[in-house]
């Protein structure tokens, strides 16, 4: 070990300074386990100081969707190979390993303590998995800290979905709650979700506590935690799942209408959590789905798909094969942690279309907005809203202007739409109090949220997140795919295709066109061309794009913006831009990727002449060349 040691060190002068730094104070941990040290030391004598760079560079830190970094290594010392499992993941501190999971776990602990010596109650913990590497291994050390400390926790029976440990933690009345999950990104990358009480993702503030607490936290400390005892960790009971399931059917306003008209669903997990509720929603509702069989069975390697994210057509295509067979009205694929939905419908010809995350929001609001207004649900229009992202389409703001509901722009992750949720919570148990809130059925709910707090009728953002109901704090697949097989149903019922009703809000509203762009940045060096990206644009905001002035520039790092509510929205290096066409894009750093994205939007009215075709292909050409100028731009201020 001392050997070891004295090699590592002997090398430093070929690293980066911070990871220098950082590799110093790992491999002088006195406790460090040997297999740790030797895969270090493996990488040092081999030359891999780049690796070593990558791997050591920073300590990682929360993003938008929590912790996450790679568990399997670009470049793997021997202990770290794949076969079926690696037998260990990549150690560095930029990496999701044994020991940033039980910092984190530690930093999560010291929070809740304190928070409990304040405010009194007990620090129960739910912890979710899904099927990535090392998931049950990292809920595994998780638990058996947190028994270890003196805390109550459960796990699940297997690998569950995100949204269900969501439900579960206000369920359950848990403090906190955490979810190992990377979400649909690789599968060399894993990650960890924290979630407060009221079953939302933590705020920046309680990140940034834990944050302190795990800095202070040495890496001998965390090694004593490494041994795994789960004698006294519960099992989340049978009936608290059943009460999951049930809520999402709770989502759906007219049951009926679907078992009238059952749309024809081809189905796949890819591999992931969405096998455990997904069919079984389904069921309830009285659909049959077809089943991508080849990717229902869980697997780390998501090996039919090149990566499990539903936004890519690639993802879709064994399903929208089976589905050109069974001529399905539509493919409905969920991401590895279900909380992601991605949708292909059928159109002319039998071919099917992918859908973009900005028309499926707009689509199930405009059908849940229509739907509550014949039914009676809404009845105080203005104390009712949509919750989305600056960043998804602008075709909602008009949509919720149009029938007099707010619509409340919120930063970017759904964290934030999980935090305004629990604020309209919060109005409503200060006026009935907490027990009686909590009793409350849906549409007494919402009438008394109408009359108390603000309703909200929905909430979505344009990466394929959505959400019905408040009893989930999250985005939620399994939810999205009982919405959309409502609104299907609907379509069904009346003859029409989705491409006849979004030419139906396109023809109140307007031919909306969006796009993204992200330029990948990575490893230690790509972390720094971000930044600059960044402060370039901050210090010197565009005047103009595509020789069309800048009509006005929203910088989201100042304080001193307020949202729909009133609310003051939380400073972020993310900076928003309008166009004197119309034209409007925003630009941040992604909080889960190496990479800077760009969300582009345009639109043009179905007037005076002008046909939908026409409309549409105008803003689709305004965005594209939009997106073309931004990639070159990231290039030049990359530094």
């Amino acid at each position: 070990m001392n050997a070891c040691r004295d090699i590592v060190f002997d090398t430093l002068k070929n690293l980066q300074p911070d990871a220098a730094k950082n590799l110093s104070e790992f491999i002088s941990c006195e406790n460090l386990p040997d297999r740790a040290a030797a895969s270090v030391c493996e990488l040092v004598e081999a030359k891999k100081f780049g690796e070593l760079d990558d791997r050591f560079f920073r300590h990682l830190s929360f993003g938008t969707g929590g912790l996450r970094g790679r568990v399997l290594a670009a470049n793997p010392a021997r202990a770290e190979i794949p076969a079926e499992e690696p037998e260990y993941p990549a150690v560095g501190t930029n990496c999701l390993n044994d020991f940033t999971v039980l910092k984190a776990a530690l930093g999560l602990w010291d929070f809740c303590a304190d928070y409990c010596a304040k405010n009194g109650g007990a620090p129960r913990l739910v912890i979710a998995r899904d099927v990535r590497f090392f998931s049950e291994r990292f809920c595994a050390l998780t638990a058996s800290l947190w028994r270890k400390k003196g805390g109550e926790v459960f796990i699940f029976s297997g690998a569950r979905s995100t949204p269900q440990l969501s439900f579960t933690v206000r369920k359950l009345k848990a403090l906190a709650g955490v979810v190992i999950t990377a979400s649909h990104n690789p599968p060399h990358d894993n990650g960890y979700k924290v979630y407060f009480k009221d079953g939302g993702q933590i705020t920046n503030k309680i990140a940034s506590e834990i944050a302190e607490r795990m800095s202070k936290i040495g890496w001998g400390e965390v090694c004593k935690h490494l041994q795994i005892d789960l004698g006294g960790v519960k099992i989340v009971p049978q009936d608290v799942e059943e009460c999951y399931i049930k809520s999402i059917a709770d989502c759906v306003l007219d049951k009926p209408l679907i078992e009238k008209n059952p749309p024809k669903i081809v189905f796949s997990p890819v591999h992931g959590t969405g096998a455990f509720a997904c069919p079984k929603v389904m069921g309830s509702l009285g659909i049959s789905p077809i089943l991508v069989e080849a990717q229902m069975a869980e697997n780390p390697r998501f090996p039919t798909v090149k990566t499990p994210n539903p936004e890519y057509p690639e993802t879709l295509s064994a399903g929208i094969e089976i589905a050109k067979r069974e001529n399905a009205d539509a493919v409905l694929v969920t991401d590895p942690d279900a909380d992601r939905l991605g949708v292909a419908v059928r159109g002319e010809g039998g071919e099917y279309g992918l859908l973009d995350g900005n028309s499926i929001a707009a689509a199930l609001f405009y059908y849940r907005a229509e739907k509550m207004r014949q039914m009676g649900i809404i009845k105080n229009p203005k104390n009712c809203a949509v919750i989305k992202t600056f960043v998804t389409t602008p075709l909602i703001d008009k949509i919720a202007r149009a029938r007099g509901l707010k619509c409340v722009n919120v930063l970017t992750g759904f964290k934030w739409i999980g935090e305004r949720l629990t604020h309209y919570e919060n109005l409503l148990e200060k006026e009935i109090g907490a027990e009686a809130a909590e009793k409350l059925g849906y549409l007494e709910r919402a009438a008394l949220m109408q009359k108390h707090s603000t309703f909200a009728v929905f909430g979505g953002e344009e990466s394929y997140g959505y959400i019905a109901a408040d009893s989930v704090r999250d985005k939620d697949a399994n939810a999205a795919l009982a919405m959309f097989c409502e609104l299907m149903a609907c379509l069904k019922s009346r003859g029409k295709s989705f491409a006849d009703y979004m030419a139906e809000i396109y023809s109140e509203f307007g031919c909306h066109a969006q796009a993204h762009a992200s330029v990948y940045f990575e490893g230690a060096g790509g972390a720094r061309k971000i930044q600059n990206i960044l402060e370039s644009l901050e210090e010197n905001p565009l005047e103009s794009l595509c020789g069309c002035a800048v009509s006005s520039f929203t910088n989201f790092s100042k304080e001193g913006i307020f949202d729909a509510d009133g609310l003051p929205v939380p400073a972020e290096k993310f900076y928003f831009y309008e166009l004197e066409n119309g034209a409007q894009f925003a630009v941040r750093a992604s909080g889960t990727e190496p990479k800077i994205k760009f969300y582009i939007f345009a639109s043009a009215p179905v007037s005076g002449g002008v046909s939908q075709k026409d409309a549409m292909q105008k803003s689709e050409e305004i965005v594209g060349k939009i997106k073309g100028v931004l990639v070159a731009l990231a290039r030049q201020r990359c530094g």
